[in-house]
């Protein structure tokens, strides 16, 4: 397999820590170990007595049970703790999908979400998601969309970059238009868990038997240094990943595994802090945009912690570039996305970082005028 070059994981090691303000990640503000020791309630000494014994391949039956309590009525068997979602992602796609298989894709998409399975060999088809409607998902195309040949059908609800989602009804009827051919349904969720406007939607895999889902610790939990995630799905597709991950990564760190379990243990505590931060740095955002609406249309996010607005360019890498090398800020350019003509602005940060952040991009949209 000849894999790609990552678009987006080039462009944040060549920028990201080169950056003093971030307003281009798609994570909340992260978390210390001193906070999470605080807020967690666990210690030094909980840590120095954890004994350093390989994990299992699903991961930690405490973790694993953790998960299962929040997402899946206690269901620890349709649990599989990884290596962030992006390992969920590789091993559901290396064991499910096969040279010729046809995979649909909401886009724009993280690119490891097609990618992976046209390195595979699958023929990948596009749903997508337009400015001009809002970003609106058009149920009625998705249907045109899935035939026969469909093997799996990719989305990210709430999105990222463009932070729509879809209603509980709209999610039902996006199952049915799976269910109807036998597809599998990946669900990236990230951002479950943090929506604006609307309560979460309900765990797919328990809606669906060829539903599966990933979720991950560094998005709204803001812990991306402990490379959490999980994927969740039925005992027979966790199987088939199980044969796969035999000749990676084998399991997780028994160290990140205990954090991970009190952090999903106190879930709500965490998410709370990060919410409340990311629903004010979201008017921070619409005020800027409305100063700059001679320059700047956008699509306002019901979820998550990005946004992807218009910024009357062709092409925004060469203010990307200008804001880290000129500016020390990160802003990511649509063309890791596959639309260049947008940006990823990331508000889960500190309020104060995103108003200078925006202050600098302001300053530079202005001399490119």
């Amino acid at each position: 397999m000849r894999f790609p070059p990552a678009l987006l994981e080039d462009w944040m090691r060549r920028y990201y820590f080169e950056a003093d303000i971030d307003i281009g990640s798609s994570g909340v503000e992260d978390f210390s170990l001193a906070e999470l020791s605080d807020l967690l309630g666990f210690s030094v000494q909980d840590l120095e007595r954890l004994v350093f014994h390989d994990s299992r391949t699903l991961g930690g039956p405490e973790l694993r049970q953790a998960i299962a309590e929040r997402w899946l009525e206690g269901a620890s068997d349709r649990v599989m703790a990884t290596h962030g979602s992006t390992e969920a992602t590789f091993l559901t796609m290396t064991a499910l999908l096969a040279p010729g298989d046809e995979v649909l894709v909401s886009d724009p998409c993280y690119q490891q979400l097609y990618d992976t399975a046209a390195t595979l060999g699958c023929t990948i088809r596009r749903w997508p998601l337009r400015f001009e409607q809002g970003y609106r998902p058009d149920l009625d195309e998705l249907a045109s969309l899935v035939n026969d040949r469909t093997r799996m059908v990719v989305v990210n609800f709430p999105h990222n970059p463009t932070g729509t989602t879809v209603t509980r009804a709209e999610q039902d009827r996006l199952i049915g238009i799976v269910e109807r051919v036998g597809a599998y349904l990946v669900w990236d969720g990230a951002f479950m868990e943090l929506t604006h406007d609307a309560p979460p939607l309900p765990e797919v895999s328990l809606l669906y038997e060829n539903g599966v889902s990933f979720g991950t610790l560094s998005k709204v939990y803001g812990l991306p240094g402990l490379r959490v995630g999980w994927c969740l799905a039925s005992p027979r597709v966790l199987e088939k990943m199980v044969r796969v991950r035999d000749y990676v990564t084998l399991h997780l760190s028994p160290l990140v595994e205990l954090i991970a379990e009190k952090a999903i243990r106190h879930a709500d505590r965490l998410i709370a802090m990060r919410l409340g931060q990311a629903r004010r740095n979201l008017e921070i955002v619409a005020d800027w945009v409305a100063s700059e609406s001679d320059r700047v249309r956008w699509v306002r996010p019901a979820g998550g912690v990005t946004a992807f607005p218009h910024l009357g360019l062709s092409d925004t890498e060469p203010l990307c570039r200008r804001m880290t090398e000129e500016r020390r800020v990160l802003l990511v350019p649509g063309s890791c996305f596959g639309h260049p003509e947008h940006v990823r602005l990331g508000f889960g940060g500190a309020s104060a970082q995103l108003e200078r952040g925006l202050a600098h991009l302001s300053d530079l949209l202005a001399s490119s005028a």
